[in-house]
């Protein structure tokens, strides 16, 4: 019998007396479960897209806007409070 725990060893899992798969079953097992996610995928139609894509760009148009307005206060701030 060796000396080290079951999970030191690596043969069982902690705690459910299950044998641990070797790293070619985990892998596959991986793969198996993002090809089953991947089947769940459902692909958005024409119109969907193009709402969306209008949504993103006038959302990135937003905070872009936002975002130039707020480093034109913080510059003129700190050209304000240093000086020119």
């Amino acid at each position: 019998m060796s000396e080290l725990p079951a999970e030191a060893a690596g043969t069982h899992d902690a705690g459910t007396g299950k044998e641990r798969r070797g790293i070619f079953a985990r892998i596959a097992l991986f793969v198996r479960q993002v090809v089953g996610e991947l089947r769940k995928v459902v692909t958005p139609t024409r119109s969907e897209l193009i709402n969306y894509t209008i949504v993103v760009i006038v959302f990135v148009t937003v905070a872009m806007l936002f975002v130039t307005g707020l480093d034109l206060v913080v510059g003129q701030g700190a050209g304000w409070l240093f000086g020119n």
